[in-house]
């Protein structure tokens, strides 16, 4: 084996020869057990020795019927359906029977049948027969019901139901209680006592006319309960009936809290402590529950303290008040956490301290976290309306007039409890509270004008701070990630990051297997991610910011000019200071103000639209003479772009001009033209000019009422092919687009226009011939330019000259023989699709091969 290799690549390779060898292995086994089955027969004979012996053959494996089910379940299903039907017997002769019966007779036939039902499963396990004592038990268990009753049919008619019931549940519960214990091994009859065990208080409280406060208290009685029966019983059947009844009756009871807290604060505060401090309890004792537990603990406080609060404070202050309690609830985890750091990193005990559990602490701390974020949602309104408020403009632009401000009477506090939930985050050493706080701060900052009713300036000059303050953290955001607690590898110490490849551990007890066990370290993040996140945040509230800003500032013109000038020199900050796609975004962002700044410009001015779209024309020029000045890169590119974007808006406004068109097609292929000066853009450039020049000549033409374009384009075709010509003579490899092609299109493009348009015959003839002409020369010097231009020119141009007579004889044939005729050539195509795509694909290497 090549031991030279690198690491990773050694591994890679030894990992290849193992599963080779696995292979290999597993194909030799499978071929010795087939030469042992040839060797070594299995003998029939072998089985006799067990005949006549009274025992019973030993079977081989698979050699006998499968049975469609194993006894023990059968024996099941068997006993249930028999207990099933005694107890539908039961209970027929105890609804239906009973009363043609004598006093005597009733009580011989419950004292018998109870009795040998309940003693019965003695005797039955006492023999081993556990399943056909615990049907026979369940009877007896039935019959207990029945017989209370009976008992209240017949003695206690008089009595209220749901206080017998009560009652009788009670007894009921404490009678199979003492019935399951004394026989253990029966399975079913503890976990129906607990089922009996959650109706006494309920229906007790109902049957003495309480109230839904105490019916709640009650189910809460019975919860603890039950919550002691499945902390300190063992049997699990137990346990999880009594859990799956606290779930129930502590979930109405939670409900009902929570409902008095709303309109009864002073008694369902009781109710609500009650249950945060049994839940508790319970995630003190069992700690994978404590999670859980902790957190419903957590938001019954905080309803039961917010309810108080909310009676005791004005309207406004309720959310805030529910917000505190949250915040409180929430400092436990910083409260709880130790603050000595061992020797691995982690908190250790701090002296004089009591340390909660961590499960605990998680839970009380989701639920203050959720308890602020859903302060946060009820908070959001105002923002919505500060950001997107402008944007739904319904006065005129520079009007002077301001939109009317909606949400007049949400509550001024919405922007305290945005400020809690800012310091909440920012108190979190972690990088998406940061993120989080910033995202608060932001939200704070542009709610401040909709809750404290700002006038106008005051409210533009906050969003354009916002903005710039975003935007700064943007470029800067190292400030903000001071004592944020940065992720290390599993097995790096504190201070240490691990770096080159992951290095597989040695063998020994500590892994699953004996031989290497390669180990890939778990992904980090680093102090770059870390930056570039919190600015990507910053970033998009400063994005959000400014288009808030600038559809605010249309109101008025002089606020219209600072705004944007303010977002130029901004975005140009961030495009020259920044890191990342930021500076891309930004020199776009900044192109655009710059576009805004030139249509405020022309509109003050009162320029009419080609006007406009002339001044327009300024930006791409701009933006072209600075990217050459700066480095070639993204944020050049994205400039660049955003400048030729911004050229073709003025196209589509100067439109409206054919003159005024001509015109600034003609500027931007100058522009195009001085930016294929630069090496980089020289290709992409120059064909772009062309384009444009040759445009902005057929417009031209077109406004000058010019039928004979050819007088204007032969004397710019015919020097044009000359200097391809000796091009070419120079240089065997040049392309002969770029030779032929700017020439050629000079003339035929615009003869072709002109063809189409001519009702003569005269100009389709010359132009077919022409055509022609240079498709036979791209043909015979397999010039790709010649064959493309003058077959493309040369077929349109039949096309132009056969439509009449196609559809002349088109509309004389049977109007069936078309699509006859159609689908005749769908069928041969596809006969001969194969063959087509071949030919296809040697046509366009044909032309691919030529120059």
């Amino acid at each position: 084996m090549d031991t030279s290799l690198p690491p990773a690549d050694e591994l890679v390779l030894v990992d290849r020869e193992l599963a080779q060898l696995d292979a290999r292995r597993t194909q030799l086994l499978a071929r010795r057990a087939w030469l042992i089955r040839a060797l070594y027969p299995p003998v029939a004979a072998a089985a006799q020795p067990w005949a006549g012996s009274g025992v019973a053959a030993p079977p081989w494996p698979g050699s006998g019927p499968v049975a469609d089910s194993t006894p023990r379940s059968a024996q099941n299903v068997l006993l249930t359906l028999g207990g099933t039907l005694l107890t539908i017997a039961a209970v027929a002769f105890t609804l239906v029977s009973w009363g043609s019966m004598g006093i005597g007779g009733r009580a011989a036939v419950l004292l018998v049948v109870t009795s040998a039902a309940l003693a019965a499963p003695v005797a039955l396990l006492r023999k081993g027969l556990v399943s056909t004592a615990e049907s026979v038990g369940a009877l007896g268990l039935v019959l207990m019901v029945l017989d209370a009753y009976a008992l209240h049919r017949v003695a206690l008619a008089g009595t209220d139901g749901l206080g017998y019931t009560a009652v009788a549940s009670a007894v009921l519960a404490g009678a199979w209680t003492a019935y399951g214990s004394a026989l253990p091994r029966l399975r079913i009859p503890r976990p129906v006592a607990v089922v009996a065990a959650q109706l006494p208080l309920p229906l007790g409280v109902l049957a003495a006319g309480g109230g839904p406060t105490a019916f709640a208290w009650a189910a809460l009685v019975t919860v603890a309960a039950d919550a002691a029966v499945a902390l300190w019983t063992r049997p699990a059947a137990v346990r999880i009936t009594a859990v799956a009844g606290a779930t129930a009756l502590g979930g109405w009871a939670l409900l009902t809290g929570a409902w008095l807290s709303l309109t009864s604060p002073w008694s369902g505060a009781p109710l609500l402590l009650a249950i945060a401090a049994l839940t508790l309890y319970v995630a003190w004792r069992r700690p994978p529950l404590a999670a859980a537990a902790s957190a419903l603990a957590g938001l019954s406080a905080v309803a039961a303290l917010g309810g108080l609060l909310r009676a005791a404070v004005p309207s406004a202050w309720e959310v805030p008040g529910y917000v505190l309690c949250g915040l409180v609830l929430a400092s436990v985890w910083r409260a709880g956490t130790p603050a000595t750091p061992d020797a691995a990193g982690e908190a250790g005990p701090a002296r004089g301290a009591v340390s909660l559990p961590r499960g605990i602490r998680l839970g009380l701390a989701g639920a203050g976290a959720g308890v602020l974020a859903l302060g946060a949602l009820w908070a959001l309104p105002p923002v919505a309306v500060g950001l997107l408020g402008p944007v739904g403009r319904t006065t005129e632009v520079w009007s002077g007039e301001h939109a009317e401000r909606a949400l007049t009477t949400y509550p001024a506090t919405a922007a305290l409890v945005l400020l809690v939930a800012a310091l909440a985050l920012a108190a979190v050493p972690r990088l998406w509270a940061r993120c989080g706080a910033l995202a608060a701060v932001w939200s704070l900052l542009t709610a401040l004008p909709v809750s404290l009713d700002l006038p106008y300036a005051p409210t533009l000059a906050l969003q354009l701070l916002t903005t710039a303050a975003a935007l700064a953290i943007a470029v800067r955001p190292g400030p903000l990630l001071r004592g944020v607690r940065r992720s290390q590898a599993p097995d790096a110490p504190a201070g240490q990051q691990p770096a080159g490849p992951a290095v597989p551990p040695l063998p020994g007890t500590g892994t699953p297997w004996g031989t290497w066990a390669p180990r890939r370290p778990r992904p980090r993040a680093t102090v770059v991610e870390s930056r570039t996140a919190l600015g990507w945040c910053a970033y998009a509230g400063g994005l959000s910011s400014a288009l808030s800003a600038v559809a605010l500032a249309l109101d008025v013109r002089v606020a219209t000019f600072v705004s944007l000038g303010a977002l130029l020199a901004l975005f140009t900050g961030v495009a020259v200071l920044g890191a990342g796609a930021r500076r891309a975004v930004s020199a776009c962002a900044a192109v655009l103000a710059a576009t805004g700044i030139v249509l405020a410009v022309a509109s003050a001015a009162g320029f009419e639209d080609h006007w406009t779209a002339l001044t327009l024309l300024l930006v791409p020029a701009a933006t072209a003479a600075l990217a050459a000045r700066t480095r070639t890169g993204p944020v050049t590119l994205a400039a660049e772009i955003s400048g030729a974007s911004v050229g073709l808006l003025a196209l589509g406004i100067a439109a409206s001009r054919p003159a005024f068109l001509a015109l600034a097609l003609a500027l931007g292929g100058v522009i195009a033209a001085a930016t294929a000066v630069r090496p980089e853009r020289r290709v992409f450039a120059s064909w772009t000019a062309a384009v444009l020049f040759l445009l902005a000549t057929w417009v031209r033409l077109a406004v000058s009422d010019v039928t004979t374009p050819e007088a204007y384009t032969l004397p710019v075709t015919v020097p044009a092919l000359a200097v391809g010509f000796l091009r070419r003579r120079r240089d065997p490899e040049a392309a002969s687009w770029t030779a032929y092609g700017p020439g050629l299109a000079a003339t035929l493009l615009p003869s072709l226009v002109a063809a189409w348009v001519d009702p003569d015959w005269v100009r389709p003839l010359l132009l077919g011939v022409a055509a022609l002409v240079v498709t036979l020369l791209g043909a015979r010097f397999r010039l790709q330019a010649l064959l493309v231009l003058g077959g493309t020119v040369l077929a349109l141009d039949g096309l132009h000259e056969l439509a009449p007579y196609v559809v002349q004889a088109v509309g004389a044939l049977p109007r069936w023989l078309p699509p006859a005729l159609a689908g005749l050539l769908l069928l041969a195509v596809g006969a001969t699709y194969e063959q087509r795509l071949r030919d296809a694909r040697r046509l366009r290497e044909r032309l691919a091969r030529m120059r």
